[in-house]
């Protein structure tokens, strides 16, 4: 399903999660004057930090993706931006957000990749690109990827271009 600013994909396994995650982070190193916001959606196990893991390597990281559950943020350097990986599940209340000092990690050379936004909610900027991995038939995932913003616009488009230019 595509309609101008949102899309769906099925995904088959774990490498096809990583293949989406690294034409994102492709996607992600394009200049911006902003931070970029990314909301991932999904349920224990659905995928959010293998596809995190994805963006990671697609902007040339080289190790595993870390899980930021207990440390709640993992930060990432590449030379064209600053990468923070968010896990919020563990937030009892969205208020908790404001005492990770996000505010301070959005500048316009970053972005952030953010797990369980909805504990967020109310207190997270808007996100330019929201993404939601539901389970479908077997190990097959269901992608939606909904740009919220002419940044996350800007993003989808290359996400989309880098995955048919990859096949």
């Amino acid at each position: 399903m595509r309609q101008s600013n949102s899309t769906i994909l099925k995904v088959a396994d774990v490498q096809a999660m990583k293949a989406l995650g690294r034409a994102l982070g492709e996607a992600l190193l394009m200049p911006s004057r902003q931070a970029i916001v990314v909301a991932i959606r999904g349920d224990l196990g659905a995928g959010k930090t293998t596809l995190v893991g994805g963006v990671l390597n697609g902007v040339g990281f080289k190790g595993n993706a870390r899980s930021p559950t207990y440390t709640l943020i993992e930060p990432y350097e590449t030379p064209q931006r600053h990468f923070y990986h968010l896990d919020l599940y563990r937030l009892a209340d969205p208020r908790e957000v404001e005492a990770l000092g996000l505010r301070d990690l959005l500048t316009s050379d970053s972005a952030l990749l953010i797990e369980w936004p909805e504990r967020g909610e109310g207190v997270l900027p808007v996100a330019d690109l929201a993404i939601s991995i539901d389970y479908s038939a077997g190990d097959t995932r269901e992608v939606s990827l909904a740009a919220q913003t002419a940044a996350g616009e800007e993003v989808l488009r290359k996400v989309l271009e880098v995955r048919s230019d990859s096949r």
